[in-house]
């Protein structure tokens, strides 16, 4: 069975910081890709970052700068270190992983940043 258990989301003050983490079960976590994607409500869910197996990070414009997405084969954890928060960050953050047509979601952390 597979699962993709986040943590870390948490009501934080603008400026502030939080490490999201997901941690997977059931698959050869080293060869997914692994992605992060958020729901505001009202919005629909849009991809933050993403890593490939190789390491390689993409963002959406608006948290480049600010989030940096990390991979821990060793630990099938994947990380999303987010820095500078603004309100509009506020959402549900999901973890992903994904190979070809072999796609997961954890169940979702709250991140609220409001003052």
């Amino acid at each position: 069975q597979v699962q993709l258990v986040e943590s870390g989301g948490g009501l934080v003050q603008p400026g502030g910081s939080l490490r999201l983490s997901c941690v997977a079960s059931g698959i050869i976590f080293r060869f997914y890709t692994m992605g992060w994607y958020r729901q505001a409500p009202g919005k629909q869910r849009e991809l933050v970052a993403a890593i490939t197996k190789d390491g390689s990070a993409n963002y959406v414009d608006s948290v480049k700068g600010r989030f940096t997405i990390s991979r821990d084969n060793a630990k099938n954890t994947v990380y999303l270190q987010m820095n500078s928060l603004k309100p509009e960050d506020t959402a549900v953050y999901y973890c992903n992983g994904g190979i070809y047509s072999d796609v997961h979601w954890g169940q979702g952390t709250q991140v609220t940043v409001s003052s």
